[in-house]
């Protein structure tokens, strides 16, 4: 398959985790609406594009830039303020949701507040760009971040988002399977991934196992039937999937 790096378009992607007393954590998830044109109605984590301003407050970091992505497109996309010290409450996190919809540019409005970027409260967590042929292509990079304290509940993005909401990865990956959702191959991957972690904690301590690498799914025939693959030994529970059920993206 024709490797697409020279036209894939930079992306970030956050994986918000909520430690719960008991049972599996949940994770921030939103819903695309049926009209976007990239995975239109499919179940995703909060992220997008990165874009210029990102790189200027990363100082031209593209790592940096993508962190920054993560934490903006979080609070667009749900109303949570990941990655910003001090710490807004969830009123002031509606408020910069509000504004930011509004066309107020991140780097203002958070000195407006008298807010800082605190990038450390992310953990890179994985890279994924296909290198199957496909209309969009998108070289993303996923981070992980636990939920601030506080009640923080989701707030969708009108005209973005369909819905928000905190899942486990385990009922999501169930709903997926059952039909009443749907999902891209990066997320179900990653979803499998998540759902064998009883904690934040202990999601950070496999993502330092597997140092993050470039995951580049391929296609390709396993006893006559076409399989989207990635590598294997490197932190994925599950490394196919049939061409025919997968979601490419």
């Amino acid at each position: 398959m024709s490797g697409m790096s020279d036209t894939a378009i930079p992306a970030a992607t956050l994986v918000v985790v909520r430690d719960r007393p008991a049972g599996a954590p949940e994770l921030l998830m939103v819903q695309r609406t049926a009209t976007m044109a990239f995975a239109a109605g499919a179940m995703v984590f909060p992220g997008g594009r990165i874009d210029a301003a990102d790189r200027d407050q990363a100082g031209d970091d593209e790592l940096g830039a993508a962190r920054v992505a993560a934490i903006r497109e979080t609070l667009e996309e749900s109303g949570i303020a990941v990655g910003l010290s001090p710490q807004p409450d969830p009123a002031v996190a509606a408020e910069l949701q509000r504004r930011l919809h509004a066309g107020a540019g991140f780097a203002a409005l958070l000195a407006e507040h008298r807010l800082a970027l605190d990038p450390d409260a992310l953990t890179f967590f994985t890279r994924w760009r296909p290198s199957f042929r496909h209309a969009r292509i998108f070289d993303t990079r996923f981070f992980l971040a636990a939920v601030p304290p506080g009640d923080w509940t989701p707030l969708a993005q009108e005209g973005e988002c369909a819905d928000a909401l905190w899942i486990t990865a385990e009922a999501m990956l169930d709903r997926i399977g059952r039909g009443g959702a749907q999902a891209i191959f990066p997320t179900v991957r990653n979803l499998e991934r998540l759902a064998r972690f009883a904690s934040h904690e202990e999601a950070i301590r496999d993502t330092l196992a597997h140092p993050a690498e470039l995951v580049s799914p391929w296609v390709e025939a396993r006893d006559g039937v076409d399989h989207v693959c990635i590598p294997s030994g490197i932190g994925y529970p599950v490394t196919s999937e049939p061409l025919s059920s997968a979601v490419r993206a």
